[in-house]
């Protein structure tokens, strides 16, 4: 892989993660609810997530759901239902008439827990694998060896992403100072959980071609 290829593939995926996303709108969420330090277990659940589904993209899943349409649409729909409970529950999450409740009163959610939402929330986007299996060969060089330029791809899409979970933690964190007030924090919640639906619906309405 030359230099140059490597580069212009950065840069896209660079401008690629910067879109929101369902993953980042987890990150930003967990960030408003539980501050940054304990969201780094999501952000390591969705990097994960993400990893699995561009290494399974690597040894041809995108192909076999290309050839079993039925899987396709089992997963499709599987992501789409979790992503539209998310859209729930962020609609329907309690919200206090005093909302001045400082970290430690924020809900008690373990590491595990977290970990296993981000990891979920990312793997249930199985368009993602379709769009890695079109978009990651455009880079490789057939005249060399595949395995290590898949793994230099990916290791490559695994830091930027985490460069942008990390940009959307922060931006959670500075949002979370402006939500003290009830009505503004119950008006987030159900942005978030329009977005959340809007993903899910999306996620129902997507076609692999």
């Amino acid at each position: 892989m030359a230099l140059h290829t490597l580069w212009i593939y950065a840069v896209a995926v660079f401008l690629l993660s910067a879109t929101p996303g369902p993953n980042m709108l987890h990150v930003l969420s967990r960030s408003v609810e539980l501050g940054i330090k304990r969201t780094v277990a999501t952000m390591a659940g969705c990097l994960l997530g993400l990893v699995t589904l561009l290494a399974a993209s690597a040894v041809g899943l995108g192909a076999l759901l290309h050839a079993l349409p039925g899987a396709f649409t089992t997963l499709r729909v599987a992501g789409a239902a979790y992503l539209l409970f998310l859209a729930v529950k962020a609609w329907r999450a309690p919200v206090r008439e005093d909302e001045t409740e400082t970290q430690d009163l924020r809900p008690e959610v373990s590491w595990q827990a977290l970990f296993r939402g981000g990891y979920a929330i990312s793997i249930s986007n199985p368009k993602a694998i379709v769009f890695a299996a079109a978009f990651l060969p455009q880079f490789i060089d057939p005249a060399l060896a595949q395995v290590p330029q898949f793994a230099i791809l990916v290791g490559v899409f695994a830091v930027i992403e985490a460069f942008w979970y990390s940009v959307y933690a922060g931006s959670g964190r500075a949002l979370s100072r402006h939500l003290n007030r009830a009505g503004v924090k119950r008006a987030f919640n159900r942005l978030t959980g329009g977005l959340f639906a809007g993903f899910g619906l999306s996620l129902l309405a997507f076609r692999a071609t």
